[in-house]
């Protein structure tokens, strides 16, 4: 008798074990029976199902990556790019999702993929390259999000939450051409800002001369008025000097001429014998 009740009591221990199952709050479950969907859409705590008929099937629900090789596309101009995309996911309906996976995330990886590409393919091919890199790719994910969101709910009962391009790469002979045309681009501004720069320095040192002429002229009139109203006072001032004493004007005037003679100490005078610039000297005493 012991043998029969330590197995019953192991079978009920099994039967109990296998009657119950938990969902995490992250989590998502499924109730099968002989394989088929009994029942879906638990909420999170405690559940009871049949020992050894029934089985239950958990996913996770939260946010999945799915991070795809960079792929090739042409775009509007039929240039080639290599685009670096990767794409967020969540199980949305865990029947259709088990139905169509086995539940296996590889699987539903593999049929979500073509998905989004054949998406961004669309996109890409219809925006030209300038767009793409400038700014258009938020429009671009967005549009390919919703595009291929639809089908991902249809077909494999899984929510695309966002859609992100990490990079965007020209091949290599392309990226050549480009940085050629862009240099050559680059050249002509440059060659233009200089052209119009030298413009602009002639027309300065152009209005400078031409004000440094008109001020030069001034000061050369205004010296001219200025020394001819001093000459005019210096000659006043020698018919003065010469009404008052004509003898001191002359001797002063004789003084004037000998310090602009003799000033430099080594000039040299050739004079006739009595003239009178020496009068002076010959005569101190007249």
């Amino acid at each position: 008798m012991k043998p029969i009740a330590i197995v019953l009591a192991v079978l009920l221990l099994l039967a109990g074990y296998n009657s119950v199952f938990t969902v995490r709050q992250d989590q998502s479950a499924l109730l099968l029976q002989f394989g088929r969907i009994a029942r879906s859409n638990y909420a999170p705590g405690l559940h009871f199902k049949l020992p050894f008929v029934q089985q239950d099937v958990k996913f996770d629900n939260r946010i999945l990556t799915l991070d795809a090789r960079p792929e090739r596309y042409f775009t509007a101009e039929k240039k080639v790019v290599n685009v670096d995309f990767y794409v967020k996911w969540r199980i949305a309906n865990p029947a259709l999702y088990y139905q169509a996976t086995g539940g296996d995330e590889l699987q539903a990886e593999a049929r979500l993929s073509p998905m989004v590409k054949d998406a961004l393919r669309f996109e890409f091919s219809a925006r030209p390259l300038d767009e793409l890199v400038s700014g258009g790719r938020n429009d671009v994910t967005a549009r390919v999000r919703q595009q291929a969101n639809a089908s991902a709910l249809r077909t494999l009962g899984v929510h695309i939450v966002d859609v992100r391009i990490k990079q965007i790469d020209l091949p290599e002979s392309v990226s050549e051409s480009v940085f050629r045309r862009m240099r050559a681009e680059r050249m002509s501004l440059a060659n233009a800002l200089r052209s119009s720069g030298e413009e602009a320095a002639a027309k300065i040192r152009a209005d400078a001369d031409k004000q440094a002429q008109v001020l030069v002229a001034q000061a050369e009139s205004q010296a001219s008025a200025l020394r001819g109203q001093g000459d005019a006072q210096a000659a006043e001032t020698y018919a003065k000097a010469y009404g008052q004493d004509p003898k001191f004007f002359d001797f002063y005037r004789s003084l004037e001429a000998y310090r602009r003679s003799f000033g430099h100490g080594h000039g040299v005078l050739l004079l006739k014998p009595g003239s009178a610039f020496m009068q002076y000297f010959d005569a101190p005493g007249k």
